[in-house]
């Protein structure tokens, strides 16, 4: 296992979007976990959306990240050291570590996951929050009938590939949108 981890703090809220320069890259001591704890290594962190809106500190649904913090991020992480009975090492998790390498957890919050059901990376795309907040908002919120065409003007491609397809949906992004024909589903 590597002696040094890696992370990335917030430096400043930035204005407009969001630069290089808006973080701080440290080198940090891989920690060692306590008792009742584990070690998780990231393999895969979201970069979404809502992650800007938390780099703010204007008023919103979610504590903002703070100047100084690890910034915000969903992960998937290798379980690398285990002091906790319900993980093993090996075990391959979906948690909220962040922007770093290397994070200590005391196991509340995580979701193991299997590598046999799909590919890792899913559980923080298709099979994660976007996903899950395509499907929600269409099919319980939108609530769409057979032969209506729903147009979804704004989606990341994860949720793109969800609402284009439901069931009987006939999903179509606006005319002069980002996501072109390719991403158009039928």
């Amino acid at each position: 296992m590597p002696e040094t981890a890696r992370r990335h703090r917030a430096c400043v809220r930035p204005v407009g979007e969001p630069k290089p320069s808006d973080f701080r890259l440290e080198e940090f001591a891989v920690p060692q976990p306590g008792p009742g704890e584990l070690l998780l290594r990231t393999k895969f962190l979201s970069l979404d959306p809502y992650m800007r809106g938390r780099m703010s500190d204007a008023p919103s649904y979610a504590k903002p990240v703070g100047v100084g913090e690890v910034m915000e991020g969903g992960t998937v992480n290798e379980v690398v050291a285990s002091n906790n009975d319900k993980y093993a090492v090996g075990d391959i998790v979906l948690a909220h570590t962040g922007w770093q390498t290397h994070a200590v957890s005391k196991g509340v919050g995580l979701r193991k996951l299997d590598p046999g059901v799909a590919p890792i990376s899913t559980a923080l795309g298709v099979l994660g929050m976007p996903g899950m907040t395509a499907y929600t908002g269409l099919l319980e919120i939108g609530q769409p009938k057979a032969g209506e065409t729903v147009v979804v003007a704004a989606a990341s491609r994860r949720g793109r590939s969800v609402l284009g397809r439901s069931p009987g949906s006939r999903a179509r992004a606006p005319s002069g949108s980002r996501a072109g024909p390719t991403s158009a589903a039928t």
